[in-house]
């Protein structure tokens, strides 16, 4: 496969990229995302990585747009008011770049669709906001040995790290379980400072496309969080647990399910 004379001037900022050129674009091209929520971190992953030329992107949302989400949701616009977010995002996705092949799944990820869902892709992305999603996409990519990126928002605090199954700390290595039921709450009952997911997204995006060009350190071991009132990033070790009740010595977790009812709390939207 060779990139067309049209490929060559859209991602022409790439290759001149020593670590990218031709032959990373068409890693790019060839390589396979998905994207759990369309939603405040989901809408700049989604836009960076339709216009670095990511060949397939899944995005995955049952959610329709709010008026209330435009504050930070940049995928949508308000003539999307009351459109499924997932069919939102594809048509800007596809208006920055035709050529993509973008899967949508109008569902809530849950233990019953999540392991069928992530199978068919290279790399995974939490774009979620409650717990019980968070944990279960974890779960599903440890047991599926699939790499992924977290990420988290709220307020005007964010955070990310990056786990790559036998390789790396998972989420429960550090978050052995979820707290309980509503002691945290999501954006939409605390708040969230709009341009947050932007950044903490980008970032994300950022990990898919060195983790799909084999380049660069990946947020393996680094929790990376972000105070925007402070503007300061801050990085923290963090390593596997061999208590982890999942990727530990002697895991206890051998099977999926829904944590805290996750079927009646998914929040994907932000």
């Amino acid at each position: 496969m060779k990139l067309t004379e049209e490929q060559i001037n859209r991602y022409s900022r790439h290759i001149l990229l020593k670590e990218v050129g031709g032959k990373g674009q068409l890693k790019l091209i060839n390589g396979r995302v998905l994207v759990i929520g369309a939603g405040g971190l989901g809408s700049p992953i989604a836009l960076y990585l339709a216009a670095a030329g990511i060949g397939t992107i899944g995005i995955a949302d049952a959610d329709r747009v709010d008026l209330s989400n435009l504050q930070r949701q940049i995928i949508h616009s308000t003539p999307d008011v009351g459109k499924a977010k997932v069919l939102s995002a594809k048509e800007k996705m596809l208006a920055i770049n035709p050529e993509l092949n973008v899967v949508t799944y109008e569902t809530w990820v849950c233990a019953e669709n999540i392991q069928s869902m992530i199978a068919d892709y290279d790399f995974v992305i939490d774009g979620t906001d409650n717990f019980a999603a968070k944990f279960l996409i974890n779960d599903a990519c440890v047991l599926g040995r699939k790499p992924y990126s977290h990420g988290g928002i709220l307020q005007f605090d964010g955070q990310t790290f990056t786990v790559s199954p036998g390789e790396s700390p998972c989420y429960r290595c550090i978050f052995p379980e979820p707290p309980p039921k509503d002691v945290i709450p999501t954006c939409s009952r605390a708040g969230v400072i709009g341009v947050l997911p932007g950044i903490i997204g980008t970032l994300q995006a950022t990990e898919a496309i060195k983790f799909l060009l084999g380049t660069g350190d990946l947020l393996h071991g680094r929790l990376l969080t972000y105070n925007a009132l402070r503007m300061r990033f801050r990085e923290v070790p963090i390593r596997k647990s061999p208590k982890c009740p999942i990727c530990g010595d002697n895991p206890t977790i051998t099977e999926l399910k829904d944590e805290l009812d996750a079927l009646t709390v998914c929040d994907l939207g932000h």
